[in-house]
């Protein structure tokens, strides 16, 4: 039993090492990164607490996380994945989000080897493997969600921002005040990206180049409309207000159509949470009512690859319903 307790002593401290030297991957930045900052978010209020340095800040001084930072923003993959926490409205960096990534690696499969002592099955290497894989995934899984989410709110709001626009403009506006009038009027996330064209403006850059930033963010194809029209209008002229009447009347039909079909749908997309969430459901419930019943699933003979026989049945399983959920989910998702 003492050995067992230095070894997880040690697993932790080796744990809490890692999580430590990555927590504070803040870097050195530079001019574009600083304009960056700027054009993403609003100048901060100072206050007496900024002289503070905090421990990230202070370990972000160091030259050698610098240098990492440096090498991390250098390569061609941080710029997608740049671009992909833009669209989920974080402002970590590309060397933040892998220090997130790795520590989930080891905390997972750590906090898997802590409860071993109290569940006996977590003992096993099989759920170690599982606890990683869950790490590695579980970041990446959260980025899609918010993503998802953040999208949603945008394109929900999208077709009212383009008449407030084509108003803006009959009153006699130009396009920059109406936009700055819609950053006032709106709520985020569309004034939060409005707000950074009109900022990216400010700093010098081309409005058009500054829609492109944009649609970049935020991956919508009623925004890509939006932001083509505008350009052809800026090249060859004509009427940006009728233009913009026009495309929010297709974007209301869309998204008419999308609802329709979404509730021609809503029994199927049920059947895929049933199946997926049925047999996890039955699980729980059995466990709870029986703890012992499925203990036979995890003794050791007969065993497969090194696994208990249930284990490898409790696989499969998951691999089924994951397939079964997915098929379905594949199946109802109808592109407009």
């Amino acid at each position: 039993m003492p050995q067992e307790l230095i070894v997880l002593g040690l697993a932790a401290l080796a744990g809490l090492s890692v999580l430590l030297i990555f927590a504070g991957l803040l870097g050195g930045s530079s001019v574009s990164q600083r304009l960056q900052r700027y054009a993403a978010a609003q100048p901060e209020q100072h206050s007496h607490k900024a002289s503070r340095q905090s421990f990230g800040e202070a370990l972000a001084s160091s030259s050698a996380v610098a240098n990492l930072n440096k090498a991390v923003d250098e390569q061609n993959w941080a710029a997608n994945m740049a671009r992909e926490l833009a669209r989920a409205d974080l402002t970590l960096k590309p060397s933040e989000y892998l220090a997130l990534r790795l520590g989930a690696v080891v905390a997972t499969p750590l906090l898997v080897f802590v409860l071993s002592p109290f569940v006996t099955a977590f003992a096993n290497p099989i759920f170690w493997l599982i606890g990683v894989a869950v790490g590695f995934f579980a970041p990446r899984f959260w980025i899609r969600r918010r993503q998802a989410q953040r999208l949603k709110a945008f394109n929900s709001g999208l077709a009212d921002t383009i008449t407030l626009l084509a108003n803006s403009l009959r009153a006699g506006s130009s396009f920059l005040q109406a936009v700055e009038m819609v950053v006032r009027e709106t709520r985020p996330p569309i004034s939060t990206e409005f707000g950074r064209v009109v900022r990216e403006v400010n700093l010098g850059l081309d409005l058009e180049q500054a829609l492109v930033n944009m649609t970049r963010r935020v991956k919508s194809e009623d925004l890509d409309l939006m932001a083509t029209a505008i350009t052809i209008q800026y090249q060859v002229g004509g009427n940006l207000a009728e233009i913009l009447d026009a495309i929010a009347f297709t974007i209301r039909e869309r998204v008419r159509i999308k609802g329709e079909i979404r509730s021609l749908t809503a029994q199927q997309r049920i059947s895929g949470y049933v199946v997926g969430g049925l047999p996890v459901g039955l699980v729980i419930i059995i466990s709870l009512v029986s703890p012992t019943f499925m203990e036979p699933m995890f003794r050791n003979p007969p065993a497969f690859l090194g696994a208990p026989l249930g284990v490898a049945f409790l696989a499969a399983g998951v691999f089924s319903m994951m397939v079964g959920f997915l098929l379905i989910r594949r199946i109802v998702d109808i592109e407009i």
